[in-house]
This record gives structure tokens, sequence and C-alpha cells, in this order.
């Protein structure tokens, strides 16, 4: 077991927690609200579903450039502050937008979406420079403060928009939260080193290992096999007569599970450094989980159990991707690298939300459910062909 961090180490450990805190607070509240505050404007279904989709297109296409600038000596503090301050700016003219037309509201919602593609990628990569820098470090700890932001964020600025409506309160709200977001992070991110290297040339284009390839696209096929259930989840529940509050707590025992297993994987030596393990974890938790959402799929109270293995087929899955970018991104290409993931994973989940929803058109939810199973298996796959791949890791490593 891995012995507690003393104070110098809980400094950085802290900071960067919070960091990961103000940035997924934001996206606790426009993950659930912005769609409603959309569907407040009176759009058409349609359009409401081609917006939701641009800032997941326009990710799968900035985030990898935007985060390469780390290579290049942009530092992640500059990208953190710039980002978030064109987050506050976008949200804040989204309503004037949307009362002009359609047209102009899309060309702010992409521009948000160039705006945050980088911060969670600089974020990753701000955390696993200090684990490296200092083993007594645990990622797992320190991104624990993006989940519990998220869950915080989402409880608190529910009741809120409760109180004032989502379309009065929405952008303003997310607006206000991306001018918090920069000031955290110009303060947060001032102590810490910004690179781990030299600045490498523009010229040179330093190559991904293969064994990292592979388990980018393990972690993409994992994270793409929640598709189902996250566009499709809460509609099968309630048809199966859950009330709201029900599928509610559904939701919150999976972010809870994962806040726990964050908590609990620096305590195990045979999964804090064990990235291949972790994603094979993963992968199996979502061979049962979605094979269990098939199976018992007319059964409610097979709901809220099948909610925990949420801790491992996305906890775990996040801390392998993690780990396998810190153990195998070559220097001089790890801004490029994290968001290289960033971009696979936006794909995957573009790709899987687009077959899900022609699934449910097909033969309803319970078939999305089922074709999340061979994607998981293709994630299992190439994990294992990942781990063959990798250099042999230290005694104790996954």
């Amino acid at each position: 077991m891995s012995k507690p961090a003393s104070s110098p180490a809980s400094s950085p450990a802290l900071r960067l927690g919070l960091l990961y805190a103000v940035i997924f607070a934001g996206i606790g509240i426009a993950m659930p609200f912005m769609p409603l505050w959309l569907a407040s404007l009176s759009l058409e279904p349609g359009l409401i579903g081609a917006l939701v989709a641009l800032p997941i297109a326009v990710k799968i296409l900035v985030t990898a450039p935007l985060t390469g600038l780390i290579d290049r000596g942009v530092g992640p503090r500059t990208l953190l502050v710039a980002g978030s301050l064109g987050l506050a700016l976008t949200y804040a003219l989204m309503p004037a937008a949307a009362g002009i037309g359609w047209p102009l509201l899309a060309l702010v919602i992409a521009l948000n979406a160039v705006a945050g593609a980088p911060l969670v990628p600089a974020v990753d990569v701000l955390s696993l420079a200090a684990v490296r820098r200092d083993p007594r470090l645990a990622y797992a700890r320190i991104r624990l403060g993006g989940s519990l932001g998220f869950l915080a964020a989402a409880l608190s600025g529910g009741w809120l928009l409760g109180l004032v409506g989502e379309r009065a309160g929405a952008t303003a709200f997310l607006a206000a939260l991306g001018l918090v977001s920069a000031a955290g992070c110009a303060v947060l991110a001032a102590r810490e080193p910004q690179r781990d290297a030299a600045p490498a040339p523009a010229s040179a284009r330093i190559p991904l290992p293969a064994a990292l390839w592979l388990a980018m696209g393990a972690a993409a096929c994992l994270q793409a096999s929640h598709a189902a259930v996250y566009a499709f989840g809460s509609i099968h529940w309630a048809a199966l007569g859950l009330s709201p509050a029900a599928i509610g707590a559904a939701w919150a025992v999976g972010v809870v599970a994962e806040i726990a297993f964050f908590a609990l994987v620096p305590r195990l030596p045979s999964l804090r450094d064990a990235p291949f393990r972790l994603l094979a974890l993963g992968a199996g938790a979502a061979l049962l989980r979605w094979a269990g959402l098939v199976v018992l799929a007319d059964l409610p109270a097979a709901v809220l159990p099948l909610q925990v293995l949420h801790g491992l087929t996305f906890g775990a899955t996040q801390l392998g991707a993690m780990g396998a970018l810190s153990r195998l991104a070559p220097e001089g290409a790890r801004g490029r690298a994290q968001g290289t993931y960033g971009a696979v994973a936006a794909l995957g989940s573009a790709v899987a939300t687009l077959a899900s929803g022609a699934a449910v058109r097909a033969g309803g939810p319970v078939l999305a459910f089922a074709l999340m199973l061979p994607l998981a298996g293709l994630g299992l796959a190439l994990v294992a062909a990942a781990a063959r791949r990798a250099p042999r890791p230290a005694v104790g490593s996954g």
C-alpha cells in the first residue's frame, strides 16, 4: 500500500484537484442543461440534435492541434485561461445569437467547442507530469476533483436553474462559471511546471508508439460503449416505470461509484501503476454491464446494481488511458498524444451514438445496448494487443 503523501506532495495534488473541479463544474452544467436551453428556444428536434452534435465534431478536429501547442512551448496554463475566457464569452453571446438566428447560434456553439476542447487534456498534461515528478502523488486521487466538481455543479445547478428557469439562467450561469474557471486556472496552475522538457522544434513530428495507439483505441472503444446508455438509458428506464427521482438516483449512483473507485485505486498497488490491468478491468466490466442491460432489460431492480459498474467501465478505463499516456507518450509529443486521445475518444463516441440511434429506431433501446457488447469486446482485444507491444514494465506494473 502506498504511503500517504506528505505536505509538500499534497499541495500540488490539491491545486490540480481544484483545477479539475472548476473545469468539470462547467461540464456538469452544460451536459444536462444546454439541451434543455436549446429546447426552450422552440427549435425543432432535428436542429437541436445537430446543435448538440456540433461540439463533438468540432472537438474531433481541433483537440489534437490545440493540445499539441504544449509541445511547441505554449504552457498548459495559457490554454486553460484562454479557453475558459473563450467559454465565458461564447456562453454570454449565445442568447443574442439565438435571437438573430440559428446559423449564428451554430457558429457561436462551434467557437464555444473550440474554446473548451483543450481544457481537460491540458489539466491531464499537468497532472500526469506532476505524478511523474513525484511518485507519492496519485493521478486517481487528483482526478477525483473533477468527478466531485461535476456532481456538485449538476446538483446545485439543477436547483438554481429550477428557481430561475433554464432559458433565463443556463447560459448566464455557464458564462459566470467560465470566468470563475479562468480565474481559478490562472491562480491554481501558476505554480505548476508547464512542461517536462524543452519545446520540440516546429519541424519535429515525433511518432507515437504502436502500443500507445492500441491503448488509446482500446480506451476510446470502451468509453464509446457508454453511448447507448448515455443517450437512451433514461428513456428505457422511464419506460420500465422508474420515476424521475429514481432515474436521477441511478445516474448519481454511477458517479458515486466512479468517485469511490478513484479514491480506492491509490491504495491498491496491483492497480495503481498498471494501465493495462485497469483497461482490461474496464473492458470486463463493460461486457458485464451491457450484457446485464440486455438480459435483465425488463427488470427495474437491476438498474441500480448495473449502474454501480460505471465505477469500472468509466473509472478504470479513464485511469488506464491516462496511465498508458504517461508511460508510453514520448517526450516532445505528450501534448499531441493527450489531444489525439481526446479526439479519438470523441470520434468513437460520436459514431457509437449515431449507431445507437439507428439501433433504437430498428429495435428499441435493448438492441442499442446489445450493440455495445462487440465494441467492449474490441476494446478488450486492443488492450491485449497494446500490452504485448508495450515495453516491459517495471516489477509491480501492469
